[in-house]
């Protein structure tokens, strides 16, 4: 049985250690490319794997990841790596532009003229900033008006990849503009809205929330990567030089929604709301063209997300919570 290769940027971290294994599970051989900025502990049960290699490469270094996709002839990219995040990408623009910019085009133009056929990339509902409309939703087709670096190479980065970048018939890139993520991964993360409340309230810390009324779609982590086995695994012709939405359109929560749904799991929890009357991101989006063009539908969804991390976080599976690694900005530890 022939095995296609795909390789993972980013393999090690939140999302690329759970897409790791599903693919492994699939019968996929796996190239796993990640710099170890946030240690490589998610991924080592998978070193043993037949169909696991490892590169400790960062993929801002343009000659090694050629020399990589020369010596292992790729069916498929997933482009995970990334300075990720608003806060992350403020504070080093001039890497977030080298990674998210400028190592993407690179890789891209790599793939398609080494002849692969797919290449995922990993984009972001941000892209669409705040709703024009107050009580609408946003779709694939809305206008985008990304409000930050991390968003605004995001956007670029799916214009060059689907429309400015020279058209090859065997060559079919996707673009997946993920929800906000949440949910258990091997390789931990404490700094998104939902794991960051419930780790709060958890550790018996009062929760401060600012601006409750803000909307936000939510999707667990682990249906990411049954999403991209998705589109990795539709006919070309459903997915080349296109863009989906990933999510659930029921799953657009507000933070005031979340925090009801936290206090049924800690109805003695501390929580203080703080009055906020703007944000730039406030956005409602729909889910549909995933659904009805690949069946995708969510397995997982925001409560179910809290009950695990409470029970994880209350079993001492990660004794310190407040430790650097779970966080992609520096995390001062609290008083």
């Amino acid at each position: 049985m022939s095995h296609k290769t795909v390789l993972v940027t980013g393999g090690a971290g939140y999302v690329g250690s759970i897409l790791v294994r599903t693919l492994l599970r699939r019968g996929y051989r796996v190239l796993c490319l990640d710099n170890l900025l946030c240690g490589g502990e998610s991924i080592i049960d998978c070193w043993l794997h037949p169909r696991f290699q490892f590169f400790r490469v960062d993929v801002t270094k343009h000659a090694e990841v050629q020399r990589l996709l020369d010596l292992h002839p790729v069916w498929g990219v997933v482009h995970l790596a990334a300075i990720v995040g608003d806060p992350a990408c403020k504070r080093s623009p001039e890497l977030a532009m080298a990674t998210n910019w400028e190592a993407s085009v690179m890789l891209a133009d790599e793939a398609r003229e080494r002849g692969a056929s797919r290449f995922v990339f990993a984009s972001t509902c941000s892209n669409y900033g705040k709703m024009a409309e107050g009580a609408g939703y946003v779709h694939e087709d809305s206008p985008l008006a990304p409000v930050s670096l991390y968003a605004e190479l995001k956007v670029r980065f799916e214009k060059y990849l689907l429309q400015e970048s020279p058209r090859k018939e065997s060559f079919c890139p996707t673009s997946l503009r993920f929800a906000t993520v949440y949910g258990v991964s091997p390789r931990m993360r404490f700094d998104l809205t939902v794991n960051e409340f419930t780790k709060e309230l958890a550790t018996g810390r009062e929760l401060v929330v600012y601006g409750e009324q803000f909307w936000r779609p939510y999707c667990h982590v682990a249906d990411f990567s049954r999403a991209i086995l998705a589109v990795l695994e539709a006919p070309r012709k459903k997915v080349a030089y296109d863009v989906f939405n990933v999510g659930d359109t029921a799953e657009n929560y507000t933070k005031g929604m979340i925090l009801d749904l936290l206090t049924e799991h800690f109805p003695r929890g501390l929580i203080r709301r703080v009055e906020q009357l703007d944000d730039p991101r406030d956005y409602r989006v729909r889910f549909e063209k995933i659904r009805d063009r690949l069946g995708f539908k969510v397995s997982r969804k925001v409560p179910d997300g809290i009950k695990e991390i409470k029970a994880m976080l209350e079993a001492g599976i990660i004794g310190d919570p407040e430790d650097q690694r779970y966080y992609n900005i520096p995390h001062p530890r609290p008083a």
